[in-house]
């Protein structure tokens, strides 16, 4: 991330004084979205009370626009753009005081970055065919209002990244977000509104449940004038969007494995690890969960990660972290274990304390040796620990990285310098995102080529969403005329 650390540290250190301390300022916001400002009331600059007057209004905005030029597509893209890159620090604050889950120079880039790199418009390629019998021509044209779910973990990112790709589509949004991360939601999408109304004349483009429930989010599911639902979160949110009966975009859970053959660049791939499982504390979906490393280079890469600078735990100190940050939930075929919210996206040196070690808060991950049946293995435990298990050869860690990956074909990683390993692995994981010698966030554009977005649709097949994600292909025919390339014969 190209990103100014000290200044960051500057304006954050100003802005946390602030959220703290001025009642009137941004902390009055943070707790109160809807009565921010002396002018916005439930029902203006995107924010409702209830789903039925979310979609009608959202659908109003839908109208005002498909009556305009892309042109104001454009401008009111490059308003959210704006919005989250100039005030990506004081956002990201705010959603770093409300969730408490994370990295606070993390929750910041994310917005900067998300700002900076969501395609819009210019994904909008028409397509033509002309031949003999006239002329064909391809358009993507918007569903109309999207019924969006967001996620805890990176609430008001997630808005900003699909408001972009849906926009640009053309559609109108209403955000049902994640009870936990409501506040920064709603202060984020006022600002979007009350900007885009300001300069375009529309508002309630991205519209917002204000008091999000499980009910409201099966409203949106369910509502008529609904035409597609885009979720982003865990197994059973996206089961739910599955099972609704309409069209759904789903970027569902992962658990992605690394392996690391015999031919890897040890000391680079620590420092790969390091930067993807401790980004936000590994709360991205992509991020590295656990690592199957040949035996022959186990030893070797268990050094290179301390030299890297994470700290090695023993194995009674695992223990102990797993009973401080695992638990049983759910109950019969659906038992499995799942994150403890005490631990959930904290710090390294937290879970360190769990573990019974006391290490410098500047610690980035703890790491470890397990097995490969080890629950911190095979649940998605979203915090900077990461297991280490040894495997016989290549061939086993493959097979046990499928396992752990259970079939979601979200995202995997390899470390190697045998292309044919690359290979073998990419065709056996047959996931939606496959890193080769570099952090997750590379297959993401950070670090590495292509376009940006944190709805990746594993489930539902659309891989890494862009504003074609939200569209609907339309083909006019012109039939006998326009092509002018051909014989005269028929004229």
């Amino acid at each position: 991330m190209q990103i100014n650390e000290n200044l960051i540290r500057s304006v954050v250190e100003q802005v946390l004084s602030e959220v703290r301390g001025n009642q009137s300022g941004a902390s009055t916001m943070a707790a109160n979205p809807v009565s921010a400002s002396s002018s916005t009331a439930l029902g203006r600059f995107g924010l409702f009370s209830n789903v039925d007057d979310a979609v009608r209004s959202a659908r109003a905005a839908f109208e005002q626009m498909r009556e305009r030029p892309i042109a104001d597509r454009r401008k009111i893209i490059d308003i959210v753009r704006r919005i989250s890159i100039d005030q990506c620090v004081e956002l990201g604050t705010m959603e770093m005081e409300e969730t408490k889950i994370g990295r606070l120079e993390h929750k910041i880039a994310k917005l900067k970055t998300l700002g900076e790199r969501t395609p819009g418009v210019e994904f909008l390629k028409t397509e033509c065919y002309s031949g003999d019998h006239g002329l064909a021509v391809i358009e993507h044209a918007p569903f109309g209002v999207i019924g969006a779910i967001t996620p805890v973990t990176h609430s008001l990112p997630t808005i900003t990244g699909n408001a972009v790709s849906m926009i640009a589509g053309g559609n109108a949004v209403v955000v049902n977000p994640h009870p936990s991360g409501r506040k920064v939601a709603a202060e984020g999408v006022r600002r979007f509104n009350q900007a885009i109304h300001a300069e375009v004349g529309i508002d309630n483009l991205i519209s917002l449940i204000c008091e999000p429930t499980l009910e409201t989010a099966q409203q949106l599911f369910k509502h008529r004038s609904v035409a597609l639902i885009c979720v982003t979160g865990g197994p059973a949110v996206a089961r739910a969007a599955l099972n609704s009966g309409k069209r759904a975009v789903v970027a569902g859970p992962g658990n992605p494995p690394v392996v690391v053959d015999e031919t890897a660049d040890l000391d680079h791939a620590a420092r790969c690890i390091i930067q993807g499982a401790a980004y936000d504390n590994n709360l991205l979906c992509i991020a590295e969960k656990e690592v199957f490393v040949v035996g022959s280079v186990f030893d070797a890469m268990m050094s290179a990660m301390e030299r890297a600078g994470a700290v090695r735990l023993t194995s009674p100190e695992i223990e102990r972290l797993t009973a401080a940050a695992l638990q049983v939930v759910g109950e019969g075929s659906d038992k499995h274990y799942g994150a403890r919210k005490e631990l959930l996206g904290q710090d390294a040196y937290k879970l360190a304390a769990a573990a019974g070690r006391s290490v410098d808060p500047k610690v980035e991950l703890v790491f470890g040796e397990t097995t490969n049946d080890h629950p911190f293995v095979q649940t998605e435990q979203m915090m900077p620990f990461v297991p280490f298990v040894r495997c016989k050869d290549f061939d086993e860690a493959v097979r046990l990285a499928q396992a752990a990956e259970h079939g979601y074909r979200h995202t995997s990683i390899i470390h190697s310098r045998n292309v044919r390993n690359m290979t073998k692995m990419a065709r056996v994981m047959d996931t939606t995102l496959f890193v080769k010698n570099g952090p997750c966030m590379a297959s993401l554009g950070l670090g590495g080529e292509g376009y940006l977005s944190f709805s990746i649709a594993g489930p539902t097949g659309e891989g890494v969403t862009t504003p074609l994600t939200f569209t609907r292909e339309r083909r006019c025919s012109l039939i006998e005329d326009l092509h002018v390339l051909g014989g005269i014969s028929n004229l």
